[in-house]
Protein backbone atom coordinates (compact mmCIF):
# COMPACT_ATOMS: atom_id res chain seq x y z
CA UNK A 1 0.00 0.00 0.00
CA UNK A 2 1.28 3.48 -0.91
CA UNK A 3 1.76 5.90 1.96
CA UNK A 4 -1.10 8.36 2.42
CA UNK A 5 -0.28 12.01 1.88
CA UNK A 6 -2.15 14.89 3.49
CA UNK A 7 -4.91 15.99 1.10
CA UNK A 8 -7.37 17.92 3.26
CA UNK A 9 -7.32 20.78 0.75
CA UNK A 10 -6.53 20.14 -2.92
CA UNK A 11 -6.14 23.46 -4.72
CA UNK A 12 -6.79 23.66 -8.46
CA UNK A 13 -4.52 26.05 -10.38
CA UNK A 14 -4.82 26.68 -14.14
CA UNK A 15 -1.65 25.68 -15.93
CA UNK A 16 -2.14 28.56 -18.34
CA UNK A 17 -1.65 31.15 -15.59
CA UNK A 18 2.01 31.45 -14.45
CA UNK A 19 1.08 34.11 -11.88
CA UNK A 20 -1.38 31.79 -10.14
CA UNK A 21 1.09 28.90 -10.32
CA UNK A 22 3.56 31.07 -8.45
CA UNK A 23 1.07 32.33 -5.87
CA UNK A 24 -0.19 28.81 -5.10
CA UNK A 25 3.20 27.78 -3.75
CA UNK A 26 2.78 30.08 -0.75
CA UNK A 27 -0.77 29.03 0.12
CA UNK A 28 -1.50 26.57 2.97
CA UNK A 29 -3.15 23.91 0.80
CA UNK A 30 -2.01 20.32 1.37
CA UNK A 31 -2.05 19.55 -2.34
CA UNK A 32 -1.71 21.71 -5.43
CA UNK A 33 -2.76 20.33 -8.77
CA UNK A 34 -1.63 22.19 -11.84
CA UNK A 35 -4.50 21.82 -14.28
CA UNK A 36 -4.17 21.19 -18.00
CA UNK A 37 -7.80 20.20 -18.46
CA UNK A 38 -11.04 22.11 -17.89
CA UNK A 39 -9.57 25.37 -16.60
CA UNK A 40 -7.34 25.75 -19.68
CA UNK A 41 -8.70 26.92 -23.04
CA UNK A 42 -8.06 24.55 -25.97
CA UNK A 43 -5.69 26.96 -27.71
CA UNK A 44 -3.68 27.42 -24.48
CA UNK A 45 -3.20 23.75 -23.61
CA UNK A 46 0.13 23.25 -25.34
CA UNK A 47 1.76 26.35 -23.86
CA UNK A 48 0.32 25.47 -20.44
CA UNK A 49 2.47 22.34 -20.37
CA UNK A 50 5.62 24.46 -20.43
CA UNK A 51 4.28 26.69 -17.67
CA UNK A 52 3.62 23.67 -15.47
CA UNK A 53 7.04 22.11 -16.08
CA UNK A 54 8.74 25.40 -15.23
CA UNK A 55 6.66 25.88 -12.08
CA UNK A 56 7.38 22.36 -10.82
CA UNK A 57 11.11 22.64 -11.47
CA UNK A 58 11.68 26.19 -10.32
CA UNK A 59 9.07 26.68 -7.59
CA UNK A 60 9.19 26.06 -3.85
CA UNK A 61 6.57 23.38 -3.15
CA UNK A 62 7.90 22.34 0.27
CA UNK A 63 5.37 20.35 2.25
CA UNK A 64 2.87 20.13 -0.60
CA UNK A 65 1.76 17.21 -2.72
CA UNK A 66 2.49 18.15 -6.35
CA UNK A 67 0.00 16.91 -8.93
CA UNK A 68 -0.75 17.62 -12.58
CA UNK A 69 -4.18 16.97 -14.04
CA UNK A 70 -3.80 15.96 -17.67
CA UNK A 71 -6.59 15.98 -20.23
CA UNK A 72 -9.30 13.36 -20.60
CA UNK A 73 -8.00 10.28 -22.39
CA UNK A 74 -10.60 10.66 -25.14
CA UNK A 75 -8.96 13.93 -26.28
CA UNK A 76 -5.94 14.49 -28.52
CA UNK A 77 -3.86 16.14 -25.78
CA UNK A 78 -3.48 13.44 -23.14
CA UNK A 79 -0.42 11.47 -24.22
CA UNK A 80 1.58 14.61 -24.96
CA UNK A 81 0.51 16.09 -21.61
CA UNK A 82 1.95 13.05 -19.83
CA UNK A 83 5.14 12.83 -21.88
CA UNK A 84 5.96 16.54 -21.72
CA UNK A 85 5.25 16.99 -18.02
CA UNK A 86 6.78 13.77 -16.74
CA UNK A 87 9.89 13.92 -18.93
CA UNK A 88 10.30 17.59 -18.10
CA UNK A 89 9.52 17.59 -14.37
CA UNK A 90 9.07 13.99 -13.25
CA UNK A 91 11.61 14.36 -10.46
CA UNK A 92 9.47 17.12 -8.95
CA UNK A 93 6.07 15.49 -9.48
CA UNK A 94 4.17 13.31 -7.02
CA UNK A 95 1.09 12.25 -8.98
CA UNK A 96 -0.68 12.51 -12.32
CA UNK A 97 -4.44 13.02 -12.13
CA UNK A 98 -6.49 11.39 -14.87
CA UNK A 99 -9.94 12.97 -15.28
CA UNK A 100 -13.16 11.37 -16.50
CA UNK A 101 -11.90 7.84 -15.91
CA UNK A 102 -14.40 5.34 -17.23
CA UNK A 103 -12.60 1.98 -17.18
CA UNK A 104 -9.69 0.25 -15.50
CA UNK A 105 -7.97 0.04 -18.91
CA UNK A 106 -7.58 3.82 -18.99
CA UNK A 107 -5.69 3.76 -15.70
CA UNK A 108 -3.58 0.86 -16.92
CA UNK A 109 -2.69 2.87 -20.05
CA UNK A 110 -1.41 5.72 -17.88
CA UNK A 111 0.50 3.31 -15.63
CA UNK A 112 2.27 1.78 -18.64
CA UNK A 113 3.14 5.15 -20.14
CA UNK A 114 4.50 6.40 -16.82
CA UNK A 115 6.62 3.26 -16.47
CA UNK A 116 8.10 3.69 -19.94
CA UNK A 117 8.95 7.35 -19.29
CA UNK A 118 10.48 6.55 -15.91
CA UNK A 119 12.66 3.85 -17.45
CA UNK A 120 13.82 6.11 -20.27
CA UNK A 121 14.50 9.08 -17.99
CA UNK A 122 16.16 7.07 -15.23
CA UNK A 123 13.48 7.90 -12.65
CA UNK A 124 12.45 5.48 -9.91
CA UNK A 125 9.90 3.19 -11.54
CA UNK A 126 6.52 3.35 -9.84
CA UNK A 127 7.20 6.39 -7.66
CA UNK A 128 4.75 8.70 -9.44
CA UNK A 129 1.21 8.02 -8.28
CA UNK A 130 -2.11 8.19 -10.10
CA UNK A 131 -5.25 10.01 -9.00
CA UNK A 132 -8.41 8.78 -10.75
CA UNK A 133 -11.33 11.16 -11.12
CA UNK A 134 -14.84 9.69 -11.42
CA UNK A 135 -17.03 12.05 -13.43
CA UNK A 136 -19.69 10.06 -15.24
CA UNK A 137 -22.09 7.16 -14.93
CA UNK A 138 -19.79 4.60 -16.59
CA UNK A 139 -16.90 5.56 -14.33
CA UNK A 140 -19.06 5.14 -11.25
CA UNK A 141 -20.26 1.75 -12.48
CA UNK A 142 -16.62 0.65 -12.83
CA UNK A 143 -15.19 2.46 -9.81
CA UNK A 144 -14.06 -0.64 -7.92
CA UNK A 145 -12.19 -2.01 -10.94
CA UNK A 146 -10.68 1.45 -11.46
CA UNK A 147 -9.51 1.58 -7.84
CA UNK A 148 -7.68 -1.75 -8.27
CA UNK A 149 -6.36 -1.04 -11.77
CA UNK A 150 -2.83 -0.02 -10.75
CA UNK A 151 -0.57 -0.08 -7.70
CA UNK A 152 0.08 3.60 -8.43
CA UNK A 153 -3.47 4.60 -7.47
CA UNK A 154 -3.42 7.00 -4.51
CA UNK A 155 -6.84 8.64 -4.63
CA UNK A 156 -10.30 8.27 -6.09
CA UNK A 157 -11.90 11.67 -6.67
CA UNK A 158 -15.51 12.67 -7.22
CA UNK A 159 -16.07 15.15 -10.06
CA UNK A 160 -19.60 16.45 -9.44
CA UNK A 161 -20.16 18.87 -12.35
CA UNK A 162 -19.50 16.45 -15.20
CA UNK A 163 -21.21 13.69 -13.24
CA UNK A 164 -24.38 15.75 -12.89
CA UNK A 165 -24.36 16.35 -16.63
CA UNK A 166 -23.74 12.67 -17.40
CA UNK A 167 -26.87 11.56 -15.52
CA UNK A 168 -29.00 14.51 -16.73
CA UNK A 169 -29.45 16.01 -13.26
CA UNK A 170 -31.48 19.21 -13.79
CA UNK A 171 -29.38 21.61 -11.72
CA UNK A 172 -26.74 24.26 -12.33
CA UNK A 173 -25.55 24.39 -8.71
CA UNK A 174 -22.68 21.93 -8.31
CA UNK A 175 -22.58 19.78 -5.20
CA UNK A 176 -25.49 21.38 -3.35
CA UNK A 177 -28.81 19.90 -2.26
CA UNK A 178 -31.98 20.54 -4.22
CA UNK A 179 -35.32 21.30 -2.53
CA UNK A 180 -37.06 19.01 -5.01
CA UNK A 181 -35.32 15.87 -3.73
CA UNK A 182 -36.13 14.52 -0.25
CA UNK A 183 -32.58 13.70 0.74
CA UNK A 184 -29.02 14.05 -0.49
CA UNK A 185 -28.84 13.14 -4.21
CA UNK A 186 -25.06 12.71 -3.95
CA UNK A 187 -24.95 10.36 -0.95
CA UNK A 188 -24.98 7.16 -3.01
CA UNK A 189 -22.29 8.46 -5.36
CA UNK A 190 -20.03 9.64 -2.54
CA UNK A 191 -20.46 6.41 -0.61
CA UNK A 192 -19.81 4.17 -3.61
CA UNK A 193 -16.59 6.03 -4.40
CA UNK A 194 -15.59 5.87 -0.73
CA UNK A 195 -16.31 2.15 -0.57
CA UNK A 196 -14.12 1.46 -3.60
CA UNK A 197 -11.30 3.64 -2.27
CA UNK A 198 -11.31 1.98 1.14
CA UNK A 199 -11.52 -1.50 -0.38
CA UNK A 200 -8.33 -0.62 -2.26
CA UNK A 201 -6.81 1.10 0.78
CA UNK A 202 -6.46 4.57 -0.79
CA UNK A 203 -7.82 8.05 -0.15
CA UNK A 204 -11.19 9.41 -1.23
CA UNK A 205 -11.41 13.09 -2.21
CA UNK A 206 -14.58 15.14 -2.65
CA UNK A 207 -14.90 17.45 -5.63
CA UNK A 208 -15.26 21.22 -5.84
CA UNK A 209 -17.95 23.63 -4.68
CA UNK A 210 -18.26 26.34 -7.31
CA UNK A 211 -19.83 29.16 -5.28
CA UNK A 212 -16.36 30.20 -4.16
CA UNK A 213 -17.36 33.26 -2.12
CA UNK A 214 -19.94 31.38 -0.04
CA UNK A 215 -17.59 29.78 2.47
CA UNK A 216 -20.44 28.88 4.82
CA UNK A 217 -22.10 26.85 2.08
CA UNK A 218 -18.72 25.26 1.27
CA UNK A 219 -18.43 24.25 4.92
CA UNK A 220 -21.86 22.66 4.88
CA UNK A 221 -21.11 20.57 1.81
CA UNK A 222 -17.64 19.61 3.04
CA UNK A 223 -18.89 18.48 6.44
CA UNK A 224 -21.12 15.89 4.79
CA UNK A 225 -18.32 14.10 2.96
CA UNK A 226 -15.98 14.50 5.95
CA UNK A 227 -18.60 12.80 8.14
CA UNK A 228 -18.63 9.84 5.75
CA UNK A 229 -14.85 9.53 6.04
CA UNK A 230 -13.51 11.44 3.04
CA UNK A 231 -9.91 12.59 3.35
CA UNK A 232 -10.25 15.99 1.71
CA UNK A 233 -11.90 18.20 -0.86
CA UNK A 234 -10.99 20.28 -3.87
CA UNK A 235 -10.71 24.00 -3.32
CA UNK A 236 -11.00 26.50 -6.14
CA UNK A 237 -10.15 29.66 -4.24
CA UNK A 238 -7.72 30.49 -1.42
CA UNK A 239 -10.70 31.45 0.73
CA UNK A 240 -11.81 27.81 0.88
CA UNK A 241 -8.45 26.40 2.04
CA UNK A 242 -8.72 27.16 5.75
CA UNK A 243 -12.20 25.67 5.97
CA UNK A 244 -11.11 22.47 4.21
CA UNK A 245 -8.03 22.07 6.39
CA UNK A 246 -10.18 22.40 9.50
CA UNK A 247 -13.07 20.19 8.41
CA UNK A 248 -11.00 17.26 7.14
CA UNK A 249 -8.78 17.14 10.22
CA UNK A 250 -9.98 15.78 13.58
CA UNK A 251 -10.77 18.13 16.43
CA UNK A 252 -7.89 18.45 18.88
CA UNK A 253 -9.75 16.62 21.66
CA UNK A 254 -10.61 13.75 19.32
CA UNK A 255 -7.02 13.49 18.09
CA UNK A 256 -5.67 13.46 21.65
CA UNK A 257 -8.20 10.83 22.69
CA UNK A 258 -7.35 8.61 19.73
CA UNK A 259 -3.64 8.74 20.57
CA UNK A 260 -4.42 7.93 24.21
CA UNK A 261 -6.44 4.89 23.14
CA UNK A 262 -3.57 3.65 20.97
CA UNK A 263 -1.00 4.11 23.73
CA UNK A 264 -3.20 2.57 26.39
CA UNK A 265 -4.16 -0.41 24.26
CA UNK A 266 -0.54 -1.04 23.28
CA UNK A 267 0.47 -1.03 26.95
CA UNK A 268 -2.38 -3.17 28.27
CA UNK A 269 -1.89 -5.82 25.58
CA UNK A 270 1.83 -6.04 26.38
CA UNK A 271 3.39 -8.26 29.02
CA UNK A 272 3.97 -5.22 31.25
CA UNK A 273 0.27 -4.35 31.02
CA UNK A 274 -0.96 -7.86 31.76
CA UNK A 275 -1.68 -9.08 28.21
CA UNK A 276 -5.26 -7.87 28.44
CA UNK A 277 -7.39 -7.38 25.34
CA UNK A 278 -10.30 -5.42 26.80
CA UNK A 279 -9.70 -2.80 29.49
CA UNK A 280 -11.02 0.46 30.86
CA UNK A 281 -9.56 3.82 29.87
CA UNK A 282 -11.24 6.15 32.30
CA UNK A 283 -14.95 5.43 31.91
CA UNK A 284 -14.54 3.87 28.46
CA UNK A 285 -13.94 0.23 27.60
CA UNK A 286 -11.37 -0.19 24.82
CA UNK A 287 -10.50 -3.26 22.76
CA UNK A 288 -9.21 -4.17 19.31
CA UNK A 289 -12.15 -2.49 17.60
CA UNK A 290 -11.41 0.67 19.56
CA UNK A 291 -7.81 0.52 18.35
CA UNK A 292 -8.90 0.32 14.71
CA UNK A 293 -11.21 3.32 15.10
CA UNK A 294 -8.51 5.28 16.91
CA UNK A 295 -6.00 4.52 14.14
CA UNK A 296 -8.26 6.33 11.67
CA UNK A 297 -8.53 9.50 13.76
CA UNK A 298 -4.87 9.46 14.77
CA UNK A 299 -3.80 8.90 11.17
CA UNK A 300 -5.77 11.90 9.97
CA UNK A 301 -4.33 14.03 12.77
CA UNK A 302 -0.75 12.99 12.03
CA UNK A 303 -1.20 13.64 8.32
CA UNK A 304 -2.47 17.11 9.20
CA UNK A 305 0.63 17.75 11.32
CA UNK A 306 -1.28 17.97 14.60
CA UNK A 307 0.60 17.85 17.91
CA UNK A 308 -0.57 15.95 20.96
CA UNK A 309 -1.59 17.82 24.08
CA UNK A 310 -2.11 14.76 26.30
CA UNK A 311 -0.02 11.70 27.14
CA UNK A 312 -0.82 8.23 28.49
CA UNK A 313 0.72 7.26 31.80
CA UNK A 314 0.61 3.55 32.72
CA UNK A 315 -1.01 2.94 36.09
CA UNK A 316 1.26 2.28 39.02
CA UNK A 317 1.71 -1.43 39.68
Amino acid sequence: MRSARARRSCLAVPGSNPKMLGKAQGLPADQIFCDLEDSVAPDAKESARGNVVAALNEGDWAGKTRVVRVNDLTTKWTYRDVVTVVEGAGANLDCVMLPKVQTAAQVQWLDLLLTQIEEVMGFEVGRIGIEAQIENALGLSNVKEIAFASPRIETIIFGPADFMASINMPSLVVGALTPDYPGDPFHYVLFKILEAARARGVQAIDGPFLQIRDVDAFRGVAKKSAALGYDGKWVLHPGQIEAANEIYAPRQEDYDHAELILDAYAWYTSAAGGLRGAVMLGDEMIDEASRKMAEVIAGKGRAAGMARTAAFTPPAS
